[in-house]
């Protein structure tokens, strides 16, 4: 749904206040936190979509990993997941097998136990999950924690949705693509369970809101504003080059439209880049904000373990009237 859509459809709804729901969604964060003890939260999340790629146990890899994603954004750890599975009839069992299983293997490695789920006839395949996690409340990480001055770190490369809408245009192979494909069902276990003594603000996904889009949400909800330097971006091989031929997703359109109003670039940059800081991600990495010391050491240990690290930008002072994210150079 298209982020403006979603947030007009989202104001007109009633709520009951609960003094124990830390976090809901009237600050766009990745999951609900429920005060469940005096130093724990349930962590709470569900996320469902269409296949991108042809195989069925990668797409369940990935939209699992994409599901348990929400929970590492908050600091908490998943503890178990419920199935969300539509499948055609004319697919038959078999693939439906596939997608559960890719899913399983996924919840298996982050220690997330399956407890049920529910199956429906769709005349197209999705699947997700509702993952269910629990985060010391001391420890919970929130969209709107970054403080000025903290420097901002980004654990995968983007333009995957730039990248799939080509695979779709047959102008890539989808052989070509498989480092993204990779990243895309690897977890975002890692930044949190390396970050053990560390001080971290702030924290979010990058998913369908692509970085600029998330930037944003993050920007408003901690009275900042955001600088990105957009030469420090990691992307996938190809990004580029297919921006400049106009292979945008129609969500990434999208995201200009709510978030542009909201963003200046600078008249310099990379052709194409501005395109892939707006492609709306899938199973996207963590955007976090923490000191600078901090950053260096985490991103050293993720490195140590052969894992993307990049330092993109940092948190600055808001400007009365001025935009909530700074693109550069």
């Amino acid at each position: 749904m298209a982020p403006g859509a979603l947030a007009q459809v989202l104001g007109d709804l009633p709520n009951v206040h609960n003094d124990n729901l830390l976090v809901g969604f009237d600050t766009s964060d990745d999951a609900s936190v429920l005060r469940v003890g005096d130093n724990l939260g349930l962590v709470q999340s569900v996320d469902f979509f269409p296949p991108m790629v042809d195989d069925p146990f990668l797409f369940g890899q990935i939209a699992a990993a994409n599901s348990l994603s929400d929970i590492y954004a908050m600091g908490g750890r998943p503890s178990h997941a419920m199935n969300l599975l539509c499948i055609p009839s004319c697919l038959g069992v078999e693939v439906a097998g596939q997608i559960l299983a890719g899913g399983a293997d996924k919840c298996v490695e982050a220690g997330c136990s399956i407890a049920g789920g529910h199956t429906i006839n769709d005349d197209e395949p999705k699947y997700g999950l509702s993952v269910s996690g629990f985060v010391a409340l001391d420890r919970m990480l929130a969209n709107s924690g970054a403080r000025v001055g903290d420097v901002l770190l980004l654990t995968k490369a983007i333009g995957s949705g730039i990248i799939t809408t080509a695979i779709k245009g047959e102008l890539i192979e989808q052989d070509e693509a498989a480092a993204m494909f990779d990243s895309m069902r690897t977890l975002n276990e890692a930044p949190i369970r390396l970050a053990e003594g560390l001080e971290l603000h702030g924290c979010t996904d990058i998913t369908g809101f692509g970085l600029i889009g998330h930037a944003c949400e993050m920007a408003e909800g901690s009275g900042v504003q955001i600088e990105l330097a957009s030469g420090a971006v990691p992307l996938f091989d190809q990004v580029l080059d297919m921006a400049r031929l106009g292979i945008i997703p129609a969500g990434s359109y999208r995201n200009q439209d709510f978030f542009g109003p909201r963003v200046t670039a600078d008249d310099d940059l990379e052709p194409g880049m501005l395109d892939a800081l707006y492609d709306p991600q899938t199973s996207g990495g963590l955007l976090i904000a923490a000191p600078a010391a901090d950053v260096d050491e985490l991103a050293r240990r993720l490195h140590a373990e052969g894992r993307v690290a990049a330092t993109i930008g940092r948190v600055c002072e808001p400007v009365p009237g001025g935009p909530a994210v700074r693109v550069v150079r």
